[in-house]
This record gives C-alpha cells, sequence and structure tokens, in this order.
C-alpha cells in the first residue's frame, strides 16, 4: 500500500480531528490562541488540546484559573483587541458561571455597538451523557445558548464534521458556541485529515459537508417513511434505530441538524414532506427544548404534509442522574422504536 493510500485509509478519533482544527487554525492565523483550564501542558480532561502548548507556547495555548466567568471575560477583551479566543470551558455544567459574561456581552456586543465591535469568540463545551459521569458533568444545555440571540451554535456527530465545522467557527467572526459531544470524543472514522484541511483552505468545504454560511444540515441516511431528526450525541443512536427499523420494514431518514443556530429550516421541510412522519430525538430534558422548537417549526411548514403527529423521543425533565441510571435516561433504540410505534401508519 502506497502512503497516500494509507493516508487516506487512516483512522481517525472525533477527539484528534478536533485537535488538528484547532492546531491547523492556530498555524494559519497567529491571532487564534486557545486557553482554559488545564488546556495547556495537560491537554484538557479530554485531552483534546494535547500538544498545542508544547508547539506554539504559553502565549498561544494556556491554562487559567478556575474561574468560567473570568475565562469568558477575558475571551471578549481580547476579541475586542484583534484576537481570536478558542476557550474550553471543561464540562458543560461547568460553564454556568460564565453566563452573565455570555450572555450579556459577548452574545449582544456587535448589536450594541451596530456592528463595529465583532467579537470572533469560540466557546468549546463537552456536553451530553453516555460517559458515566456524574452530576454537572452530563447536562444538555444548548438550549440556554440557541435562546440566545447573538451567538451562534454547532455540535458536529462525525469525525469529518468535527474538523470542518470547528475551522468554521474559529473563522466565523460571530460568537459560537461549540458543543462537542464527550461519548464521541473516542469515535472513529477513516479519515484523511490533511485531505480535510486542504478542501477548508481552498473553500471546498462548504460544497458539501461543512456547515456552511447557512448552517446547513445533511441527511446521513435515506429513507421515505418517516425522518428521524437529530443532532449531536443523539444521531450515532438514531441511526442504530434507523438499522432496526429497517428489520421490521420501516425506512426511516435520518437527519443530522449539525447547527442549531442557524437553524436549516429548508432542509427539515424538504425530508418531512418527503416522509409525512417525524420523530425528533436529543439527549436534553423535553420540555422548552431544542427538540420542542423542532417540533413547532414542522408544524408550521410541514403541517398539511403530515400522516401522524410529529413525537419527540428526549431525556426526562429531571435533573442528571447518577450513572448508574443513566441509561434509562437518556434516548435508546428501543424508545426510538416505540416512537414509531405510536406513528399513524394508516393511509
Amino acid at each position: 500500500m502506497s502512503t497516500a493510500t494509507a493516508a487516506k485509509t487512516a483512522t481517525t478519533t472525533f477527539a484528534s480531528a478536533l485537535n488538528t482544527a484547532m492546531s491547523d487554525a492556530m498555524e494559519r492565523d497567529p491571532s487564534v490562541v486557545v486557553f482554559g483550564e488545564d488546556v495547556g501542558p495537560l491537554g484538557g480532561v479530554f485531552r483534546i488540546t494535547d500538544g498545542l502548548t508544547k508547539r506554539f507556547g504559553t502565549d498561544r495555548c494556556f491554562d487559567t484559573p478556575l474561574a468560567e466567568s473570568g475565562i469568558a471575560g477575558m475571551a471578549v477583551g481580547m476579541a475586542i483587541n484583534g484576537m481570536r479566543p478558542v476557550i474550553e470551558m471543561q464540562f458543560d455544567a461547568f460553564a454556568y458561571p460564565s453566563l452573565e459574561q455570555v450572555f450579556s456581552h459577548i452574545a449582544k456586543m456587535a448589536n450594541r455597538t451596530r456592528g463595529r465591535v465583532r467579537l470572533p469568540i469560540v466557546i468549546r463545551i463537552p456536553y451530553g451523557g453516555g460517559v458515566g459521569g456524574v452530576e454537572h458533568h452530563c447536562d444538555s444545555s444548548e438550549a440556554y445558548y440557541a435562546h440566545t440571540a447573538g451567538l451562534k451554535v454547532f455540535t458536529p456527530a462525525s469525525v469529518d464534521d468535527g474538523y470542518r465545522m470547528l475551522r468554521e467557527a474559529i473563522d466565523t467572526d460571530d460568537p459560537v458556541v461549540f458543543f462537542e459531544p464527550k461519548k464521541l470524543y473516542w469515535s472513529k472514522a477513516e479519515e484523511d485529515l490533511s485531505a480535510l484541511r486542504e478542501q477548508y483552505e481552498s473553500g471546498a468545504s462548504g460544497q458539501d459537508h461543512s456547515v456552511g454560511p447557512q448552517g446547513r444540515a445533511r441527511v446521513v441516511r435515506e429513507g421515505t417513511d418517516v425522518s428521524l431528526i437529530s443532532y449531536g450525541p443523539s444521531v450515532s443512536t438514531v441511526l442504530k434505530a434507523a438499522e432496526a427499523a429497517a428489520e421490521e420494514g420501516i425506512s426511516a431518514e435520518v437527519l443530522d441538524l449539525r447547527s442549531i443556530v442557524p437553524f436549516d429550516d429548508e432542509a427539515l421541510q424538504r425530508t418531512v414532506t418527503k416522509t409525512g412522519r417525524a420523530v425528533v430525538v436529543a439527549e436534553a430534558q423535553g420540555f422548552v427544548s431544542v427538540a420542542s422548537e423542532i417540533v413547532a417549526r414542522v408544524q408550521e411548514r410541514c403541517f398539511h404534509s403530515l400522516a401522524s403527529p410529529v413525537l419527540r423521543v428526549t431525556g426526562f425533565d429531571i435533573p442528571y442522574p447518577s450513572p448508574k441510571l443513566e441509561t434509562h435516561h437518556l434516548p435508546d433504540v428501543d424508545r426510538i422504536l416505540d416512537a414509531l410505534d405510536e406513528l399513524q401508519w394508516e393511509d
């Protein structure tokens, strides 16, 4: 096997794709800096920033005190002065002390200054369950950020999207909250990161797999009977459910939203109009959630195409449970199949 062929078939993890995305962005643009709790020599709790301090020095990738509000506030000042900060909130619920900075300043600065001051900040947040984490380590708080005007919210579900979407987030002149599904960090795919880099930097990525300027969703499995709509950590579970449904004679189309803000209404309308049925799957609690918003949009835009009410499969409306109970709390294949059974299938 040639070296070129070997590179194309190399196994790459989701974590490695994110690390490479930051490294490539830092190499290309000296204004990109990475900081947060333990992201320096240690490489972060999940080692996503491993090697960045060694390669770029402590001025470009460095540790901060355990003060999320201070991390976000420092990013504001640096962005105002021409830097492009990429900050890490160690775990989803650890980010809550920073919300005052995020909601009051990061999200509003461009509007407050009539566009004269832009804040190109990326807030990386490991989120979601499936890793046996305890309280404060497995929250899904995407609805808070999606509800806050002025923020973009991305959440990749694959290795290639992890690279491309993080590169795009760093290049964006507006603040992006970048949700990284923790349970996918060790997932693997046959990807050539060098090719992804070349595609992205040549501008070719926007033609297909990148989020793109309009926040495009992606159909990751074609189907004709029902649309399974999801994002981030739930996409892999939905794909397994679609395979199981196929064994029962149900053809399920799977839509990975990829970007919560901006939201791809066209892709949503296209898949539901095609199948006539929809089930929305997400780890977060169902009440007042992103899943609720998706259902509302389907009802508003596709009502006359629906053959059945739109259903949701989500986490329960409780604080995240202990590790022994998380398998009952998170949407799984059986709960998704149960939802499919509840749909109206008579013509």
